[in-house]
């Protein structure tokens, strides 16, 4: 797929380019974002300039993640990066991390949800997963303002800095946000009553 520009309200999220390079090596010295996210640590210029010319690039080309690098609409600075990446039976997972000057302002939130709208109507996308961390409860608080249905543990899930960890799951469904499924769906009756 070729890379695409989406807009919110205040937010214009768009592939990252080589101008981007300095403000990610800077937002990713962040301990929050090296300690909850897979990125490495210690974070390196070259870890950056990796990201942004082949990582990025390469999720585009073969389909396999969207990478996108978040700005206020009217122009300024990196204030975040999303994407939708693992593609797998027609669900797609979110991932995203929130430069530390920026948190609290609902900017993930906004941006998680413009994610599943095109997700959803535009990727044929049937279910949004989001993994984290457990403990990782800042992650956890965005989807869940977002609609999200918190799922469960999965042990041992999630490999970050070569350790399996345990992980929170959770999920979005098109109709969680009163759009239609590409697929029907038939959930599991009530086992109370049956």
């Amino acid at each position: 797929m070729e890379p695409v520009t989406l807009t919110t309200e205040r937010l214009t999220l768009r592939t990252f380019t080589a101008a981007d390079t300095d403000e990610t090596y800077e937002a990713c010295q962040d301990a929050d974002i090296q300690r909850w996210t897979t990125i490495p640590s210690p974070y390196a210029r070259t870890d950056a300039e990796g990201f942004i010319t082949r990582m990025v690039p390469d999720g585009w080309r073969y389909d396999t993640e969207y990478t996108f690098a978040v700005r206020p609409r009217s122009g300024g600075p990196l204030i975040a990066a999303a994407s939708l990446h693992h593609p797998r039976s027609g669900a797609w997972e979110v991932g995203f991390w929130t430069a530390k000057e920026h948190r609290g302002s609902g900017y993930m939130t906004e941006i998680v949800l413009a994610l599943a709208r095109w997700a959803f109507t535009d990727l044929g996308c049937t279910r949004l997963e989001w993994r984290a961390e457990v403990g990782n409860t800042a992650s956890r608080a965005v989807v869940e303002k977002t609609g999200f249905t918190f799922e469960g543990t999965l042990r041992g899930a999630l490999l970050n800095k070569s350790t399996l960890r345990d992980c929170w799951v959770g999920a979005l469904l098109p109709s969680d946000l009163g759009l239609a499924s590409s697929r029907p769906y038939l959930p599991a009756r009530d086992s109370v009553t049956d």
